[in-house]
């Protein structure tokens, strides 16, 4: 950590539980290994991706997702001179929050909430490190540092308008300063979040074989990293080639981001945190023009992979494993396990008995919300070769 910007743990804003802090570990570093440890990032073993985690072995998940985005948030974070260890918080707690089955499990259970407030993965994951992870003594949560709660939160840039209702809960107790931007290591870990997709997704989809290493090869930039994978080893068999080449597609994503975030900062000449978050715009970006090009390649995964027929025929079933338990808990809230009832019992009211249920099948793996619908409605998921989007 050198730059006069970066997050400095000395000056972080605290806890809203105060603690005493570690002899060995930065408040940062805390928040990372609490992370890890939750129950929560455990679950995103067994949750979507793109692939249905039991589809394939070899497909990412949200876990191995994860952990690629905070591998590529590192090494970002480091060659600015940025905290590293705040950046990787942000990074492995960024898709807490998401439910089953991806965005389309998301679509569904947002549908299903308009009228109790909607859903939000980004706001949900502010939920469960503030609220549903229920191990320590002495408070809800994980009691995370502001920094990484505030990167949590707005990594994506200021959250104005509707606020969802699972951030403003927390904001009115702990101020995140919404209207602003977030520190540059969470902006770091919002576009390794967009490197890690944009690459793992082409090579998921080679992998299901919805389609070729030759198209792949006529894509924007792409076409230049076959082209010199190529040149240099004209004899490779197709599977080192396509490798070689996603190798350096990578490459090129993450040296165009710390190019172009090296020339702002110099710009903007930043001498704290605050300037970062005060300058007006996200500091950390792709070049308007890679930016068109992922554009582009982001278009071709959109119809070729997340809208392939096999991939809109599970999009259906998993929505209607969604729509089925969602009505079901609500009538029949005696459904949920143990630890769930004292909640059900405090609740005020059907909106509160809503979030509950929300909670619930949020934090569901993919693997639990296909046995729980089978045991509850005795429905099956029945297609095979599946995805649901990034």
């Amino acid at each position: 950590m050198t730059a006069p910007y970066a997050s400095n743990p000395v000056s972080a804003r605290g806890r809203l539980y105060p603690e005493e802090e570690s002899v060995f570990r930065s408040p940062f570093q805390r928040d990372r290994d609490r992370i890890i440890h939750a129950s929560a990032f455990r679950r995103l073993k067994h949750k979507t991706q793109v692939f249905i985690e039991h589809e394939g072995d070899y497909f990412r998940t949200r876990l191995t997702h994860s952990i690629e985005v905070a591998q590529v948030a590192r090494t970002v974070a480091a060659a600015l001179g940025l905290n590293v260890e705040l950046t990787e918080a942000v990074a492995l707690a960024h898709d807490l929050g998401h439910p089953p089955f991806g965005h389309t499990g998301e679509d569904a259970l947002n549908a299903l909430m308009v009228p109790y407030g909607g859903f939000d993965h980004n706001a949900q994951a502010i939920r469960i490190v503030t609220a549903l992870e229920r191990h320590y003594a002495e408070f809800d949560g994980l009691n995370l540092t502001w920094e990484t709660l505030e990167g949590i939160a707005k990594h994506n840039g200021p959250v104005v308008g509707d606020i969802p209702y699972a951030l403003a809960e927390y904001n009115t107790r702990h101020d995140l300063e919404l209207h602003t931007h977030a520190s540059a290591e969470a902006q770091v870990a919002a576009l390794a979040d967009d490197i890690a997709y944009n690459h793992h997704d082409l090579h998921d989809g080679l992998r299901a074989e919805l389609f070729s290493t030759d198209e792949l090869a006529e894509l924007p930039v792409l076409k230049e990293c076959f082209a010199e994978v190529d040149a240099r080893y004209p004899d490779l068999n197709y599977y080192r080639r396509r490798h070689e080449a996603l190798r350096r597609f990578f490459g090129v994503l993450v040296e165009d981001v710390i190019v172009l975030a090296r020339r702002t900062l110099a710009d903007l000449d930043p001498q704290s945190v605050v300037d970062i978050r005060h300058a007006g715009r996200m500091v950390i970006q792709f070049t308007p023009s890679l930016w068109s090009d992922l554009k582009q390649i982001r278009s071709f995964l959109f119809h070729r992979m997340y809208r392939a027929p096999v991939v809109v025929e599970m999009r259906e079933q998993v929505t209607e494993v969604i729509h089925d338990l969602f009505p079901l808990f609500m009538a029949q809230p005696a459904e949920l396990p143990k630890q769930w009832r004292k909640d059900v019992g405090d609740a005020q009211g059907e909106t509160a008995l809503a979030r509950i249920v929300a909670d619930y099948i949020a934090g569901m793996t993919d693997r639990f919300a296909i046995q729980e619908h089978a045991r509850l409605c005795g429905g099956q998921i029945t297609a095979r070769g599946v995805g649901f989007g990034s």
